[in-house]
């Protein structure tokens, strides 16, 4: 192991040092990096720093030679390159907007080697972080930022509640065709997610927009004020509603019913976003129009 030297970039400015360096020399623990700090074998552009220090663009970091747990270098295939490029719904200098497809995670981890960051890392060759998350079985509008600075902002429109998201989905049952609001806690345990007094503030408006008879099926419109995990999935299963092909809060007979008409992935899809752009200043809607084989689905109902 040897001395590195890590020139701060624009998404690492304003972190604070011992949160820099757990987030880069990942399995160190924390006693270890804090020790590293006091005893001054991690400099800042040659002099010492306390943990609490923030740190600014161009700073250069000595991190001591200190064991990390092996990270294999990952390489993005051609396909998933070109999946990516398709998916593309917006670009400028700060911001890039995709339309996910559903079956592919966010980011890597639990078994997962590669995720859309990764990969989008590696095709930029520049730092690029998410605004937000969706769920590898959930399709459609993902914000990714270019900048610290606009990654910042739109964080801050999320915390405040100044973006609106919209989705569509199918869920079991018809459901009358007026607004439906479920407003219920969420509490994440070590396996799931469940409406819970203990848990966060969770709000989702659910709009019917069609009812199948015949399959005892609701198209859905779902504005959400609060970004819970799984909270969608979650609030339509306590409604008694469940979101079809949900293997984890669905209902199996419904899941059996559209399985057997070609449905082979949760039907979630993040259909519509509204934001400030920071880049733009301006108030900007994102629509990402369903996959084609959900389309298909429903032209078959």
């Amino acid at each position: 192991m040897a001395v590195s030297f890590q020139t701060i970039d624009e998404f690492a400015t304003g972190q604070r040092l011992d949160n820099y360096l757990l987030k880069h020399l990942k399995g160190v623990p924390k006693s270890h990096i804090y020790r590293v700090i006091r005893k001054g074998e991690v400099r800042v552009n040659k002099g010492r720093k306390k943990a609490d220090y923030k740190l600014v663009l161009n700073d250069i970091v000595r991190v001591p030679p200190i064991r990390v747990s092996e990270t294999k270098t990952l390489k993005t295939s051609d396909s998933l390159k070109k999946l990516l490029t398709e998916s593309i719904l917006y670009e400028d200098k700060g911001l890039l907007i995709l339309n996910k497809p559903s079956g592919l995670a966010v980011h890597g981890g639990s078994g997962i080697d590669i995720g859309v960051i990764e990969a989008l890392r590696d095709m930029y060759q520049t730092p690029v972080e998410l605004v937000h998350r969706i769920d590898r079985s959930t399709s459609g509008v993902l914000l990714i930022a270019k900048k610290r600075s606009v990654l910042k902002n739109l964080h801050e429109q999320l915390v405040n509640h100044h973006m609106e998201k919209r989705y569509t989905a199918l869920v079991k049952g018809t459901w009358s065709k007026k607004r439906h609001t479920i407003d219920a806690p969420l509490y994440q345990n070590s396996r799931c997610t469940v409406v819970d007094a203990k848990g966060k503030d969770a709000v989702s408006h659910f709009q019917p927009i069609k009812n199948f008879e015949n399959l005892d099926a609701s198209l859905v419109e779902v504005l959400i004020e609060t970004g819970r995990m799984h909270q969608i999935r979650v609030h339509a299963q306590y409604a008694g509603h469940p979101l079809a092909a949900d293997d984890k809060y669905g209902d199996r007979e419904f899941d059996r019913k559209v399985h057997s008409q070609g449905l082979k992935r949760l039907f979630l899809h993040a259909h519509q976003l509204t934001f400030t752009n920071p880049t733009t200043e301006e108030i900007q809607t994102v629509k990402a129009p369903l996959s084609k084989e959900l389309i298909k689905f429903l032209d078959k109902l």
